[in-house]
């Protein structure tokens, strides 16, 4: 949501980039010679190791958007109980018609959640929860200029 809070910077933003794939764009498939993507979110699933593992084949930068993605914060929390409590608790405990653990639609978790750059390379990282429309908007346009964002001050962003 806070991508959409830059408002009509967003304008901007579209006159000098193209979205090629996001959950508001149609593809199905991640593109090849992507130059920027921000990728939200753990590496939980055998899906999200697969998904990395090809966006980071076809980008040429990646940026760990958000702290899920740079730290595995709140997906991250049921590291130190693994997987099989939680399934418990999901798929029997709350179940009341055929309790199981589903084999179809749903992606086998990893062991851990686990931040993306414990997977791939990245390039950039940008935390926050989420991070703000000015930081998001400060980053874009720094890398559209072809210059990597200082986020070293990172506080004059704001939340």
């Amino acid at each position: 949501m806070s991508f959409f809070d830059m408002d009509e910077r967003l304008l901007e933003i579209g006159e000098r980039a193209d979205i090629v794939y996001s959950p508001i764009v149609d593809t199905k498939e991640y593109p090849e010679d992507v130059d920027v993507c921000y990728v939200e979110g753990a590496v939980s699933s055998t899906d999200d190791l697969e998904k990395i593992q090809k966006i980071r084949a076809r980008t040429r930068v990646l940026v760990s958007f958000g702290d899920c993605a740079v730290t595995s914060n709140v997906p991250g929390m049921r590291n130190p109980i693994g997987p099989m409590p939680l399934f418990q608790r999901a798929y029997f405990e709350n179940a009341t018609n055929n309790p199981q653990v589903p084999s179809e639609v749903v992606p086998q978790l990893l062991p851990q959640s686990l931040p993306v750059h414990k997977i791939v390379d990245v390039d950039l990282f940008i935390p926050g929860c989420p991070p703000s429309a000015d930081l998001i908007y400060y980053s874009l346009t720094e890398l559209l200029e072809g210059r990597t964002p200082d986020l070293t001050r990172i506080a004059r962003f704001g939340k």
